[in-house]
């Protein structure tokens, strides 16, 4: 055998251990006092030799944690620890021990690497992943499915009590009859413990807590938001039994009954939203009924002609369920069923083929407005009778069932009865339905229906709208002015429009009439001659569809120099908000200025005979320049002077200083024979002689009484003085 054989051969030695260390005990977030004895280290070589322990390594001048650990006695190997630990932070240390000579520095064994662990404490809480959550959990989620797991971890040692989590709900809001959900407290899977119900409650605030079991035992919480999503627990219900309905043999008739539901659950969700059937008497397949998206009524239609025949009636049995399967707990255990549905009955009688009054349009769409108050007119609803007969037609109120209208039997005009609430049970959807009837005469009498769909919510982006809101037009009876419209956003194909001037405004009515409708636009007519100025003009717009509004067209009436363009004038804008009398006062006082002081230049021109002097003036009048009366300019209004010239016109400042200094010493003059006698001028208005100098006439239905006495003391001055040349 070779030396290798030979070699593999030899009995293994054991080499005897020279190293002993007892226990390192380090133990985390220590407060001292430091340095702290940890622990010693001894080697059997030091019995025959002077000997040096040394120590290195991570936390003795290595990171982390440098200068941790040393030997402060290196002749007994006695290791020191010196400041906190984290063990979260660094759990172990791999330490290297050395010995060596003391006198020649070489090593006398081989090195000892020795692992200390930090010994753990219970600093640390459990931690969730999210302070909060937020989930949404369907109302007909089964008790014992997880609904939602939270987790959260413990960075104290693992496999010990100190990161051992237990969870727990701490808090539940709202607690209707206990607690509705319940917590593993191993996993922390939230589970339901009852059913749910959207109407009782429809969200849930859950506080779980998570606990270590170390000693003292920490703890932390997080915050669960439920969501409940409504399901299908409340299935819609006919508000009545039973409907009677007449129709005419021989024809179809669309929409020929509306059907109303209630259902109690979540509105616009497939818990909420019905389909409807024909479940008995449609065997020849006459019938058809489909949901209306906004109301969620069913309409019922004649889609094939009914034959009469004597005494013919026809019994309808019309079902009705949710999209969504209905759902019901029982000892708190959730069970489906798509089978669930509620039954109402539709009467038809068939009469003989005669035509009975159409509305136009026979669906209307309304909008709540501010101005619908009790007593206001609501809509003019009018029926027709077929190819234009003339036949009476007699109207009411088929259905109403909160009594918000009242209809004029005769006209069809629908008046506010009652402030509409929209809080009444037969409100869906912001929406609420009447059925207005019409009665023609004859043998059978026959009736036809209009509904009147009325939103009480905003629904501005489905109905038409003017064009442009704000026109001019000059003051011309007779001028046609067109009004146009424009559709919604929403319904870009829905004209062409009706317009009607509404019929709660009378004084409109007065003064405007609409004249040839061009689908998209109509014509304004101005039926009298008006003042210029802006004037409110309400006008009803519909389209085809049935969306129907009130518009208020604002219309600036304005002199047109050329006849067909408006002229911004002061004169025109000051017209604007001043009603006729104010006018009248305000032409009265100026003409009154103006006619003084031409009367006073004239009489006082030749014959003064000494200065007259201007006193300190009292107070200062405003006068207001106006310069239209009577439809005339005040430029075409001539002063006829005769025997003079023409006067030299003065400007009303002017004109106010000549009147002061000509009454004062007009005053200081008594009984002169000198002044010449006042000319005669004319009356403004329509231009006549006035026989006395010193006398204008004025209508006394246009001023006040004392309206002379408001003028001022200047003006009483030139009344004594006129009363004197009278006498």
């Amino acid at each position: 055998m070779g030396s290798l054989g030979l070699d593999s051969l030899r009995p293994l030695q054991r080499t005897k251990r020279t190293w002993i260390i007892t226990t390192i005990d380090v133990q985390e977030e220590d407060k001292g006092p430091f340095p702290k004895y940890a622990g010693q280290l001894f080697n059997k070589k030091s019995f025959n030799t002077s000997l040096k322990y040394l120590i290195s390594g991570p936390g003795v001048d290595e990171p982390p944690e440098v200068g941790l650990f040393s030997i402060e006695d290196d002749v007994n190997g006695h290791v020191y620890v010196h400041r906190t630990i984290d063990r979260e932070k660094t759990p172990t240390f791999l330490i290297r021990f050395d010995i060596e000579d003391r006198k020649t520095g070489e090593p006398l064994d081989r090195p000892l690497f020795f692992k200390i662990n930090v010994k753990d404490i219970n600093d640390n809480a459990p931690e969730f992943s999210e302070e909060e959550y937020s989930i949404t959990i369907a109302e007909d989620h089964s008790k014992g499915e997880p609904v939602f797991q939270v987790t959260a971890s413990d960075k104290d040692e693992v496999g010990t009590a100190n990161s051992q989590v237990s969870y727990s709900i701490s808090m539940q809001m709202p607690t209707p009859d206990g607690f509705t959900f319940s917590i593993d407290p191993t996993t922390g899977s939230i589970l339901l413990s009852r059913c749910l119900d959207y109407q009782t409650a429809n969200s849930f605030r859950l506080l779980v807590k998570a606990s270590d079991q170390g000693s003292p035992q920490l703890s932390s919480t997080a915050t669960v938001n439920v969501a409940v999503e409504d399901a299908n627990n409340h299935l819609p219900v006919f508000t009545s039994d039973s409907y009677q309905l007449q129709v005419s043999a021989g024809q179809e008739h669309p929409a020929a009954l509306r059907l109303q539901v209630q259902d109690k659950d979540s509105p616009n969700t497939p818990a909420w939203r019905a389909k409807y059937r024909v479940a008995k008497g449609n065997e020849k397949e006459e019938f058809s009924i489909e949901t209306d998206p906004d109301t969620n009524e069913g309409i019922l239609s004649i889609i094939k002609p009914l034959i009469y025949k004597s005494d013919s009636e026809m019994r309808l049995v019309i079902s009705v369920a949710n999209e969504e399967p209905f759902f019901l707990c029982k000892n708190d255990v959730v069970m489906t069923s798509d089978l669930e549905y509620t039954n109402t009955t539709v009467n038809i009688k068939v009469i003989q083929s005669q035509r009975a009054p159409k509305f136009h349009p026979p669906l209307l769409i309304v909008q709540k407005e501010d101005s619908m108050k009790p007593g206001r007119v609501f809509r003019k609803y009018p029926a027709t009778y077929p190819d234009d007969v003339p036949t009476k037609i007699k109207y009411e109120l088929a259905h109403d069932p909160e009594g918000w209208l009242s209809v004029d039997e005769n006209s069809g005009v629908l008046t506010v009865a009652k402030e509409f609430d929209e809080e009444s049970p037969f409100v869906n959807n912001s929406l609420y339905t009447i059925i207005v009837q019409a009665t023609a005469q004859g043998f059978p009498p026959q009736t036809g229906t209009g509904t009147i769909l009325l939103y009480l919510s905003d629904v501005n982006d489905r109905m038409p709208s003017l064009l442009a809101p704000s026109l001019d037009v000059c003051d011309k009876v007779g001028t046609p002015l067109i009004v146009q419209a424009k559709p919604a956003l929403v319904h870009a194909l829905s004209g062409p429009f009706t317009f009607e001037l509404d019929e709660d405004s009378e004084g409109a009515k007065r003064n405007w009439t609409l004249g040839r409708n061009f689908g998209q636009s109509v014509e304004l007519l101005m039926l009298r001659s008006l003042p210029q100025g802006s004037y409110l003009v309400p006008i009803i717009i519909q389209d085809r569809q049935g969306f129907s509004t009130r518009q208020k067209q604002h219309i600036r009436l304005c002199f047109c120099p050329d006849g067909h363009t408006c002229k911004d004038s002061p004169a025109a804008r000051a017209v604007v908000g001043l009603g006729g009398g104010a006018i009248a006062i305000i032409l009265m006082a100026f003409l009154l200025i103006l006619v003084s002081i031409i009367l006073l230049c004239r009489c006082f021109g030749s014959g003064s005979k000494s200065k007259a002097i201007v006193p300190l003036q009292e107070g200062e009048q405003t006068l207001i320049s106006y310069n239209e009366e009577s439809r005339s300019s005040f430029s075409e209004a001539k002063l006829d002077i005769p025997h003079h010239d023409a006067p030299t016109p003065v400007s009303v400042e002017t004109g106010k200083e000549e009147i002061s200094e000509k009454l004062y010493y007009q005053s200081t003059l008594e009984d002169s024979r000198d002044i010449d006698e006042p000319c005669r001028y004319s009356e403004e208005g329509e231009l006549e002689r006035s026989d006395s100098p010193c006398s204008v006439s004025i209508g006394s239905e246009d001023l006040p009484v004392d309206f002379l006495n408001t003028l001022g003391p200047r003006f009483s001055a030139l009344e004594e003085i006129c009363q004197k040349r009278s006498q």
